[in-house]
Formats: structure tokens, sequence, C-alpha cells
């Protein structure tokens, strides 16, 4: 059996609030070793009261899916509704609100399964539209991703955050058949 093949989905709850934590603080780490800082900073989101906050409503919320390999977990997807931040939506919709993967388990694809994921969701609930935004600055290459997984790019959007740097968002949405 292969790598791919070990991947499951499972819906999470609320016990499982570290394990976003751990795999934004994986994520946060690797990024900034390479100079990519801002998407998510430098520092831990597991030490951020905000992030921390987010990650208990995101885990207790329903939303919150992990990737599992054996039993390790390896990725995870929160669906919901969009942020104040983007274009609100003009038909229903499910919004992707976070996808973060282990980045041990690069290569295999856990990102697009769990996008997948995330459009049977969708599907099953009678929806045509599956949204997502992600940073849009660098390389775009977040946003090259995430065309390579069927979704177009649409609006450009800043976010203001206090006492740090504006940042530069791209809306992209995926119809669904």
């Amino acid at each position: 059996m292969t790598d791919q093949q070990r991947i499951t989905i499972r819906p999470a709850g609320p016990d499982d609030a570290g394990t976003v934590l751990r795999l934004l603080d994986s994520a946060t780490a690797w990024l900034a070793a390479r100079g990519r800082t801002g998407q998510w900073g430098t520092e831990p989101a597991s030490t951020d009261p905000r992030r921390i906050a987010q990650a208990d409503d995101w885990a207790s919320g329903g939303g919150l899916h992990l990737a599992m390999c054996d039993d390790r977990p390896v990725g995870a997807l929160v669906v919901g509704s969009a942020s104040d931040d983007v274009p609100p939506a003009t038909e229903p919709e499910l919004y992707v609100r976070l996808l973060v993967t282990d980045r041990e388990h690069a290569g295999l694809g856990i990102g697009a399964r769990l996008l997948e994921h995330a459009a049977d969701l969708a599907r099953s609930r009678g929806l045509g539209l599956l949204r997502v935004d992600c940073y849009g600055g660098d390389d775009r290459a977040l946003v090259r991703f995430y065309e390579g997984c069927g979704f177009t790019a649409t609006d450009a959007f800043t976010v203001t955050r206090p006492g740090r740097d504006p940042w530069p968002g791209q809306l992209l949405i995926r119809r669904l058949g």
C-alpha cells in the first residue's frame, strides 16, 4: 500500500485544536526557513492567543477535518462561511477557511485530497460553489497550487492589520458539477 492510499480524512472535534496548532507551527517554521514570512509570519501559532482561540473555534465549530496517514494527522481542512475580508458570495457556497499540511509528507497530494473532500462536502449539501482565499504575495506559488486543484483566481484583496504589514490576499472559486 502506498502512502497516498493510506491517507484518510476524518471529521475532527474539540480535542483536535492542538493538532491544528501543531500543523500551523510546523508549516510556519517551514515557510520561515525559506524566507517566506509574508503568509503566516515567523511566530508559532501555538503561542499566539488569537490563533489559539481560532483553532479552538474551528475545532468546536463542526467544519474541521483531518487528513490521517495511519494514525498520524498530516493535514487539516476547515470549511464554513467566508471571512469578512473577502467579497461576499452571490450564491450559496462552502468556503475553505483553512488548509494546512504536514511538510514532512509533502508530495503526497494531501492538500489536493483535502480540497476534493471539501468539494464532496459542498456537493453533498447541494452547493455548486467552493471558494477559498490564500496568501497572494511573493511569487504567488500558493495561488498556482489552488489553480492546479481546479480553482480560478478572481478578486485580489488586502487585509490591513494594525501594527503589521498589509496582507495581500487572493480569492479563488471552483464551480462544482
